[in-house]
């Protein structure tokens, strides 16, 4: 009997792809729309055997792949950019379909994507070793960089264009080959990453996707870790799993990139544009409901200004999501559960709610809140919320304003609103963060810029340093 959806119709199952063909597996799981319930389709589930398939394919492509000229390989990112434009209705219908998203965040992400495309293609030609000064007489040596084989990369659902892509590009770009393990709620945007590639002419084997049910997700990302044809892994998503795979990684003697969460704190300083800082912050805490590392999740302003500076955000806010409105659709229904829980807590220990109601919305869907006065015994104050979900605090002193911002285990992404350069760049060097952006919102990610961050929101760099990130230093000597 084929698959039903809710409506009755049939729905299709999808399949891994491994050395560029469609490979079915033993078990399937379903993939929901967290916006309308409705299923879907159903996606291939990988076993360990599924796994072995994929590993042997990228570890046989390596070595051509590797020796492919630089040019070739730019030329193949270039034709994915074109692809990927072209069937932009197609990608954007996926990630709607699968994560709940608005047609502009989808959008954006495969703007960024293909400008990540165009951008990696450019600088291939840049990774470089040198010819170093040697101490023995008579001796030369040569640094060089080289590839370090197979790479897994693990990506999230919420941008799941960009970090798909990010995820693969550098590490091809270096020579690696790879496979991409596909997000349980999105793997068909990450089947449009990959076929998209092998439509511009990819080689056979250099990048395979995998998939598989929640259920199996620490026996197959142990599996491929552990095996010694993976030289390296990078993972982005939450910090609780990142410490997971740090662990298995740690264990079999594997770098690691990491990207994990976040608890962006945005400073509101007494000379701030208040009407831009008030805009920045609430597209920063609430674009895409709050499901980015990056958001905003601590306001931090100045006593004299936060009045004025409440007034302002109340109203960019309702601009974001006016009352009587659709409510921002989350992933499942768990998220808003946790966001709920985090407020009631805050609530019950003497925040106030200052904008919206956290309890408008049913299932997935919840509107943003905004809340005052959040202390440190509420769960609210530590805990990423990964919602539409924001504090407001007010300070005096500069002090108490990077006091605030740096009691957290995070550090991924800051900001800080002010007319003074000198006191931006001063708050900016006291931020424990992986970027501040001053006058700007704390989501902010683009190729030309390294992203990542410090503390438990990992370690690495993708972006524009990101190449270096998948190359190793080998040193060769020789007798002149």
């Amino acid at each position: 009997m084929p698959p039903e959806a809710t409506n009755g119709a049939s729905v299709p199952t999808h399949p891994l792809i491994i050395s560029n063909k469609p490979h079915k597996t033993a078990n399937t799981f379903p993939v929901y729309s967290p916006a309308t319930g409705a299923l879907q389709h159903h996606f291939s589930s990988a076993s360990t055997e599924d796994a072995d398939a994929a590993l042997k394919s990228a570890q046989a492509a390596f070595l051509p792949w590797k020796n492919l000229p630089p040019a070739k390989k730019r030329d193949i990112f270039l034709k994915t950019a074109e692809i990927m434009d072209s069937r932009r209705e197609e990608l954007t219908n996926y990630m709607v379909n699968e994560t709940g998203a608005s047609a502009p965040w989808g959008a954006f992400n495969l703007n960024l994507a293909s400008e990540i495309l165009r951008d990696v293609a450019g600088r291939i030609s840049s990774i470089s070793g040198t010819i170093p000064q040697t101490a023995t007489e008579g001796v030369s040596a040569l640094v060089l960089k080289e590839p370090y084989g197979v790479i897994l990369a693990i990506a999230p659902w919420n941008a799941p264009y960009i970090l798909g892509i990010r995820a693969v590009i550098y590490a091809l770009a270096g020579g690696n080959t790879a496979i991409l393990k596909a997000p349980e709620f999105s793997p068909m945007c990450s089947t449009g990453i990959v076929t998209s590639f092998h439509q511009a002419g990819l080689p056979e084997g250099v990048l395979n996707l995998l998939a598989h049910r929640p259920e199996d997700a620490a026996s197959i990302t142990k599996h491929l870790i552990e095996s010694p044809i993976i030289k390296k892994v990078n993972f982005t998503g939450s910090t609780a799993v990142g410490k997971i795979i740090a662990e298995l990684c740690g264990r079999n003697l594997k770098p690691v990139l990491l990207e994990l969460g976040g608890k962006a704190p945005a400073i509101v300083w007494e000379d701030a544009d208040l009407e831009l800082a008030a805009m920045e912050c609430a597209v920063g805490s609430f674009l895409h409901a709050g499901q980015i590392c990056m958001s905003t999740e601590r306001i931090i302003v100045h006593e004299k200004v936060a009045a004025d500076f409440e007034a302002h955000f109340k109203k960019a806010a309702a601009g974001f999501a006016p009352e009587g409105a659709e409510p921002p659709v989350l992933i499942n229904s768990a998220g808003v559960a946790k966001n709920r829980r985090l407020l009631k807590d805050a609530v019950e220990k003497g925040a106030i709610v200052l904008h919206g109601n956290p309890e408008a919305g049913e299932g997935t869907k919840m509107m943003p809140v905004v809340v005052k006065g959040t202390k440190k015994d509420m769960d609210l104050y530590y805990t990423e919320s990964f919602g539409p979900t924001v504090s407001v605090m007010t300070v005096s002193t500069e002090e108490e304003a990077l006091e605030l911002a740096n009691d957290t285990e995070y550090g991924l992404s800051a900001a800080v609103f002010t007319k003074d350069l000198r006191t931006g760049l001063r708050m900016a060097k006291g931020i424990e963060s992986g970027a501040v952006h001053i006058n700007g919102m704390t989501v902010h990610d683009e190729t030309a810029l390294p992203h990542g961050g410090m503390k438990a929101s990992g370690f690495g760099r993708f972006g524009s340093i990101g190449l270096e990130e998948w190359v190793r230093t080998k040193t060769v000597t020789f007798k002149d």
